[in-house]
């Protein structure tokens, strides 16, 4: 059984605070904004609630289609992805033949859910065991409150997500070139096909992309087209209201922002007040330096007794402009028992900074040196077992050899003396 050493530390290193729950005016209900690089939740409101993601389940689809299928692929259209196809497509017809490139477009900027199918057919063969894969893939990323039935997002009771977890599939997502690259185009043209004799023009929803129409944020009419804008995905179905995976970057920031369960245009309004909340009212600071020390950690069995941990890498967080002074907590946590031999760079611990009971940051503790074992000077130690048995039977039969000499000698004695009584 492991033995836990925890060293925790209680640090007041700065005068800031993490704001979570500022008050803010949110059509949706339920959302969530996060630092996209480091994962930092900046503002949630009910992000832990489930709630039906519609065609923002398709940003999933859109990860494995770009991770296990080629994009020069040829697909050829079959009977069953045509038959059930409904909501929004682009008029698929059985045996048609176009690239995979253009199933992945239509997806995410259409979101064609003709395409979603096709999609899951051809890197998996059944649209069942696809949505298997995306469990999978969710699980993988930590998104552990989502369940995925179909690939487009149309409406099912056991199809549910929250908006915390489509944040971390979007903040999985945005980290592939090609999936950035895809979501931040509005138009895209699919070529004449063997079923088709004209292109297929199509266009997003996504509207912080590029529409000049005016919503009101706050009291000011402005248009939904938001600076910085570089994707991701919009939804809706009655079940689930308008829905939007939105991300956006200024000044080498990368937020993303999702709003779920909103009222028509309003989404793109809540959109607008998380982004401006998170560019306008936080800044960054650093809480640790890589190399920093961690503290001396007992080693057993080594040469040395212990070995100096230090910081793996650089650790930032974003505080609240306007926050009140609060502490901050480091805690060091070594997991097990060290025991040499330990290498330069092994892990050996973890440092972790938490405002209130929000993990805000965290890195690896790592051995600064090589700490070899320590060893002893037995004769078991250095004899191999046979070769120690070995020399241990020689010598007890060295023994057993003059102890029979001896003996003789004893009985040539006394029979010399017999023989000299006798005389």
């Amino acid at each position: 059984m492991k033995r836990i050493v925890s060293i925790i530390l209680l640090l007041m290193l700065v005068t800031y605070n993490i704001s979570y729950a500022a008050p803010m005016n949110l059509s949706g209900e339920v959302a969530i904004l996060i630092d996209e690089d480091t994962g930092q939740v900046l503002f949630e409101k009910n992000s832990r609630k489930a709630a039906y993601p519609a065609s923002t389940t398709k940003i999933m689809t859109g990860i494995l289609a770009i991770e296990l299928g080629n994009m020069e692929d040829d697909v050829i259209i079959d009977d069953e992805v045509v038959q059930l196809t409904d909501g929004s497509h682009i008029a698929l017809e059985p045996g048609e033949k176009l690239k995979f490139r253009d199933l992945v477009y239509a997806l995410m900027i259409q979101s064609a859910n003709d395409a979603a199918l096709a999609i899951a057919k051809h890197i998996s063969g059944d649209i069942d065991e696809f949505a298997k894969l995306m469990n999978q893939k969710a699980i993988e990323i930590g998104a552990l409150d989502t369940n995925f039935v179909n690939p487009n997002g149309l409406p099912h009771d056991e199809h549910i997500t929250t908006a915390y977890d489509l944040a971390l599939i979007s903040k999985y997502a945005m980290q592939n070139p090609k999936f950035r690259e895809i979501v931040a185009n509005y138009n895209y043209e699919i070529p004449k096909t063997n079923a088709k004799d004209e292109d297929r023009y199509l266009s997003s929803n996504n509207r912080l992309l590029y529409s000049n129409r005016l919503i009101d944020v706050d009291g000011e009419r402005i248009p939904i087209k938001y600076e910085g804008a570089t994707g991701i995905k919009t939804g809706y179905t009655k079940a689930a209201q308008n829905c939007l995976v939105a991300s956006a970057t200024r000044d080498g920031r990368n937020l993303i922002a999702v709003v779920l369960k909103a009222d028509g245009r309003e989404v793109f309004a809540d959109i607008h007040r998380l982004l401006n909340h998170g560019f306008n009212d936080f800044h960054r600071i650093q809480v640790a330096t890589k190399g920093d020390i961690g503290g001396d950690i007992e080693v057993l069995g080594g040469t040395s007794p212990t070995v100096a941990g230090i910081i793996e890498e650089d650790l930032s967080v974003y505080v609240s402009n306007d926050s009140n002074p609060q502490d901050l907590e480091e805690t060091i946590s070594i997991e097990r028992s060290i025991e040499a031999p330990i290498r330069k760079g092994q892990t050996l611990g973890k440092v972790e900074y938490y405002m209130g009971d929000e993990l805000i940051a965290e890195s690896n503790i790592i051995a600064t040196l090589d700490i070899d074992k320590k060893i002893t000077a037995k004769i078991e130690d250095k004899l191999p077992k046979k070769r120690y048995a070995f020399a241990l039977l020689i010598v007890l039969l060295v023994l057993a050899r003059i102890y029979t000499i001896r003996l003789r000698r004893r009985r040539r004695r006394r029979s010399v003396y017999k023989m000299n009584l006798f005389r």
